[in-house]
């Protein structure tokens, strides 16, 4: 029954509004606030020459919110590294919620019609979350990322929270803060009012 769902639109809202975000660890949700803090800063981003060059060729078609729980459900699925997913059903499920109250958007690459590669995260005022990307071939999530950050950029976006610091996001710039300064951030951030809609120009 609806009311007995752990979490709800509104407990999602508040805790990304506070700096929390949910994981689920066999099943069972936790909460974290990480200290320090990953974020990417939006205003240095620049593409890699050889991800530029990805680019140029037009390879994929980029679309936003086509397929959001799709796009889910892909980055739920095993990696070649770790069979292991914090994106439980329950999550999938919260957060396609948030997709259809306009808080979650989703970022998609296709070839041919088809979604081969992603990202999602949540937004609030001038904040993007990122949760979670895939890729079922080369460069499609390097791509849909590289045209997410043009977006956040072009709409006015300051703050793109990437919750933990590893190898994946380190590659596109991220760097660490102190959890005081991210939430400093994040409350500058909730004041602006923001569209998550692809810019017209072609990168």
């Amino acid at each position: 029954m609806e009311e007995d769902k752990l979490l709800s639109v509104e407990q999602l809202i508040y805790a990304y509004a506070k700096g929390v975000f949910p994981m689920a660890d066999e099943g069972e949700i936790h909460w974290y606030s990480p200290d320090p803090r990953a974020i990417i800063p939006i205003d240095t981003y620049k593409p890699a020459q050889s991800l530029r060059s990805v680019i140029n060729k037009h390879l994929f078609e980029i679309r936003i919110d086509n397929q959001f729980e799709a796009v889910m459900r892909c980055c739920a699925g095993p990696r070649a590294t770790d069979s292991e997913t914090w994106i439980s059903e329950e999550i999938i499920q919260a957060y396609t919620d948030l997709y259809r109250m306009g808080f979650a958007h989703s970022v998609e690459a296709y070839v041919d019609g088809k979604l081969v590669g992603g990202l999602y995260g949540v937004a609030l005022g001038g904040a993007y979350f990122g949760e979670s990307m895939f890729s079922l071939v080369s460069n499609a999530s390097k791509v849909a990322f590289h045209y997410l950050m043009i977006l956040l950029r072009e709409q006015g976006y300051s703050l793109l929270d990437t919750q933990f610091m590893n190898d994946n996001v380190l590659r596109y710039g991220a760097i660490e803060i102190s959890r005081k300064d991210y939430k400093s951030r994040l409350a500058k951030a909730l004041k602006k009012t923001c569209t998550f809609k692809l810019p017209k120009n072609d990168y």
